[in-house]
């Protein structure tokens, strides 16, 4: 048993830089918020945009790794050496890329890319050696390979637009690669990873029968399918795009039937769990917003480059990384960490059960900061109103403060 428990420390270090990415992402908007409204492909909304992916999604990823691939896997996923030295390299190649971002040095934010890759590379390279051996789906394992695989070419592709920014050597449209680039990463990996883990996940979370059937392998494969084809696409600019678009709608249209089984299929929650669940609520907000940032990007994929396109292209932007990612990683944090806090205590106190702590209110508080900050964010993009995207920031600065402080207290090492 004791080589399932998560490394607290480990998940504590990447857990706790994932919160603060989001604090300074949601900070910087807020304080000057016309500095980043307007044309989307300007230094430093690139540098806030990273602080969102790198910072808070794929810190999120890293350090959950460690706790879902244990309990909700039955794969041992001890911390060695080396992924302290890929947290290390994570961590010094974000702060690297959005400072140099912020000054508009390209070179040295280059460099910093391929420092970050190497950290998450390492990471999810184990996973994947990992999942070889856990007691999971095939499907399951799948979704993972295919996320792998993805991720590879994605930092690979980052990191030749850094050195691209400073020498210009790669051909075609710059915006067109930048795109294959972000889709590649936030479609080809983090959906496609999310959707791997939440096979195992979500029957936690609802609580729901464990899905099964050959519909599991339908959405890996029509995802890496469109996935593929719309990088391809989108670097060639073909007139395919819409195609592979439609191909990944369809790809979360047959996961979300899966999602359907569950819900079809519920179990009792456990005696403890009697407060309102946030958890199933930040997901359902985060399925919500899924819906919409699908519109927008099959609506951008079948029309023309505009003044209208563009602000579309703000609206997909915001709504898919803020309002499905990010706040479905909330959602699977809500779950997650009471798990391994539990798991932990039992170790610090030789199997003796102890109540989760919490802070009173704070997760009701959360969720209506996200309710809320999401639409006036997104909204004011759209409209380009900075006032908008101030208050909408502002909120979900103060909720991400108040997401860090919850954190904390989970992970202080003391029941």
């Amino acid at each position: 048993m004791s080589t399932l428990i998560p490394p607290r420390r480990l998940v504590a270090l990447y857990l706790t830089s994932a919160h603060v990415s989001l604090a300074c992402a949601f900070l910087a908007t807020a304080w000057n918020p016309r500095a980043v409204a307007g044309f989307f492909y300007h230094a430093r909304i690139v540098a806030i945009v990273h602080l969102v992916t790198i910072g808070w999604i794929a810190m999120s990823i890293l350090g959950s790794v460690y706790v879902v691939l244990p309990l909700a896997c039955g794969r041992a996923f001890p911390a060695r050496r080396g992924d302290y030295v890929a947290y290390a390299l994570v961590v010094i190649g974000l702060i690297g890329m959005v400072a140099h971002f912020w000054i508009g040095e390209f070179s040295g934010m280059a460099w910093s890319a391929a420092t970050a890759a190497l950290g998450i590379l390492h990471v999810m390279v184990r996973v994947a050696l990992a999942m070889r051996t856990a007691k999971v789906a095939g499907a399951v394992k799948l979704h993972l390979y295919f996320g792998a695989a993805n991720l590879a070419a994605a930092v690979t592709m980052g990191v030749l637009l850094g050195f691209d920014k400073a020498h210009s050597f790669l051909p075609g449209y710059v915006l067109a690669n930048v795109f294959a680039h972000a889709h590649l990463a936030a479609v080809g990996w983090v959906c496609m990873t999310m959707m791997g883990f939440a096979c195992r996940l979500l029957p936690m979370v609802l609580p729901a029968a464990m899905p099964s059937g050959r519909l599991l392998y339908l959405s890996a494969i029509l995802l890496e399918a469109g996935i593929v084809g719309l990088f391809v696409s989108l670097v060639t600019r073909s007139g395919a795009a819409l195609m592979f678009a439609v191909l990944i709608v369809s790809a979360f249209v047959a996961f979300g039937a899966q999602v359907m089984q569950m819900l079809a299929n519920p179990r009792r929650p456990p005696a403890y769990r009697t407060h309102t669940d946030f958890a199933v609520h930040h997901l359902g907000a985060a399925g919500a917003y899924l819906l919409f940032t699908s519109v927008c990007g099959v609506t951008l994929a079948a029309l023309p480059m505009s003044e209208s396109t563009m602000r579309v292209a703000l609206l997909y932007g915001v709504l898919g990384l803020v309002g499905f990612l990010a706040q479905a990683i909330v959602g699977f944090e809500r779950r997650i960490l009471p798990v391994a806090w539990a798991y932990w205590a039992l170790q610090r106190s030789g199997g003796v059960p102890a109540p989760v702590p919490r802070l009173p209110g704070a997760p009701g508080v959360i969720f209506l900061v996200w309710l809320f900050g999401v639409p006036l964010v997104a909204a004011g993009f759209f409209i380009d109103r900075a006032p908008l995207v101030a208050s909408g920031a502002w909120l979900l600065f103060a909720g991400s403060l108040l997401m860090l402080v919850n954190l904390m207290v989970l992970v202080r090492g003391r029941s």
